[in-house]
């Protein structure tokens, strides 16, 4: 059972803490790094391995992708002109690699982090839900067992936090509840997962493939075993099957040792709601395909229920989440895990999506590269997939047989550049299908127990601390939070 534990504790539990963060380059490892930083000015360190041939090349990638960011704007306003004096005293830019043995650290660097660190966040993860298999083990699976090895060296840490997802569930109804994959187990009855074969079976058919000396014929062979892997043991995809691998790696790796261990599941994460600047974001999330269609007016129909949950969290308060946890890790033999989620406790339906973005496309309408304005039309949506191939077959697989005979009889050059661009687009709307639709049919909802007990313990907090770490999906008008933060963000930062 966690403690009663302030927000005054979060921050104080941060000064002179050496902590090494993966994953820093991504959405959600900025928003840490920035809030550890503005929060907590007097923490010791942070470590920021990055892949980079140098340090200098490290160097410059956290600084242009990293602090260089707009999402640090408040914390340069707070500094002034000792803004890069104060980022270079704090953090260190390491030249690594995940895929590597300590990370490919030298053994000066590697001396220094074994003495000195006292948390390790892993972040990195490739989320490429058709990646490739080896690539996906690589990164997902075997850096999570270097960081591990890392881990055990370390003669200070004190504590271990991994981001997982809250989709390692698979394709589930029900409530899915908050605890840790068994090393072996699967979501398909009657088998057995060993990650030493995988790992084993993902490299004898690389090597094959090279062999062939085709290389794009080698990337779309491995992609393809990393789903047809995934689906013979339950998952839907190659991400959400080794991220579930990489809890298992973690158990495997730290299980009934001194090291406290925390996984955190967020569900889909959205932009920042509150602190440091709402509406920020960067790269788009499943959801937000639907408001980037419908902005561009490319998107006439969509599969999605609009009566179904999307279970979306503020990368914001994923980030309080993350540092309340690492302060209050349960003394427990096995990891500790936290969903941060919201479908049980302020769900959040597709309908708030959908009636927000036309209300702001309403209020805001798009203009075109010819200077009018862009009509908003509605959308169609199919509530399952069935519905959506049957659509499919009516309006482009039909057309597409037509426009075959015809290239057919004719010999027209014209008909078959036609159907072949037409297959194209075809082809790659049903492997979408094929991918996204397992999620945006999602039913089942995320239990936080754990993540209750967390809110509970911090509700002993004054406001103003209260508000800092906010970690309560409950405080979020969805409908305000979407038409006045997320959607404006997704315009100004992604379709920029």
């Amino acid at each position: 059972m966690v403690g009663i534990m302030d927000e005054g504790r979060i921050i104080e539990y941060f000064k002179n803490k050496s902590i090494l963060i993966t994953g820093s380059t991504g959405f959600l490892g900025k928003i840490l790094v920035e809030k550890i930083l503005r929060v907590q000015p007097d923490v010791k360190k942070i470590y920021l391995p990055v892949r980079a041939v140098d340090a200098e090349t490290a160097n410059r990638r956290v600084q242009t992708e990293v602090v260089g960011k707009e999402l640090f704007g408040l914390l340069k306003e707070q500094h002034g002109k000792g803004f890069q004096s104060f980022v270079d005293d704090k953090i260190v830019s390491l030249a690594a690699d995940m895929m590597h043995h300590n990370l490919g650290l030298d053994d000066s660097v590697l001396r220094e982090l074994t003495r000195d660190l006292n948390i390790i966040v892993n972040g990195a993860a490739t989320t490429n839900f058709y990646e490739r298999y080896d690539v996906a083990l690589d990164v997902n699976v075997m850096g999570v067992k270097y960081l591990c090895q890392l881990a055990k060296e370390c003669a200070n840490l004190e504590v271990l936090l991994h981001v997982s997802t809250a989709y390692v569930c698979g394709e589930r109804q029900g409530v899915v509840p908050e605890r840790p994959f068994r090393e072996g187990e699967t979501l398909s009855k009657g088998t057995y997962l060993d990650i030493d074969a995988e790992l084993k079976l993902a490299g004898k058919r690389r090597r094959q493939l090279e062999e062939d000396g085709d290389g794009k014929a080698e990337r779309k062979a491995m992609k393809e075993l990393g789903l047809e892997r995934a689906r013979y043991f339950g998952w839907p995809n190659t991400y959400v099957f080794t991220k579930a691998m990489g809890e298992m790696m973690l158990q495997q790796q730290l299980h009934g040792g001194p090291i406290s261990v925390v996984i955190a599941r967020p569900s889909i994460i959205t932009s920042v709601h509150k602190d440091p600047l709402p509406g920020w974001i960067e790269g788009t999330r499943t959801i937000d395909a639907i408001l980037i269609g419908y902005a561009k007016q490319s998107l006439s129909c969509f599969l999605a229920d609009l009566d179904l949950i999307m279970d979306v969290v503020p990368g914001d308060m994923v980030v309080n989440a993350m540092m309340a946890a690492m302060v209050s890790p349960s003394p427990s033999s096995s990891p500790t895990v936290y969903h941060v989620t919201s479908s049980l406790r302020n769900p959040a339906p597709y309908a708030v999506l959908y009636r927000t973005g036309l209300r702001y496309f309403e209020e805001n309408p798009r203009v075109g590269k010819d200077g009018r304005t862009v009509r908003t039309r509605p959308v169609h949506f199919f509530r399952t997939i069935a519905a959506f191939r049957a659509f499919m077959v009516v309006v482009y697989k039909l057309p597409l047989q037509l426009l075959r005979l015809l290239s057919l009889l004719c010999f027209g050059l014209l008909f078959a550049r036609r159907h072949a661009e037409m297959s194209r687009k075809y082809a790659f709307v049903m492997h979408l299908v094929d991918l996204y639709g397992p999620f945006s049919l999602f039913k089942a909802c995320f239990d936080d127990l754990n993540m209750e007990r967390l809110r509970l313990s911090m509700a002993v907090a004054p406001p103003p601390e209260k508000e800092m770490f906010c970690v309560d999906p409950r405080t979020i008008d969805w409908d305000e939070y979407f038409y006045r933060v997320h959607i404006p963000g997704v315009m100004k930062y992604v379709l920029k």
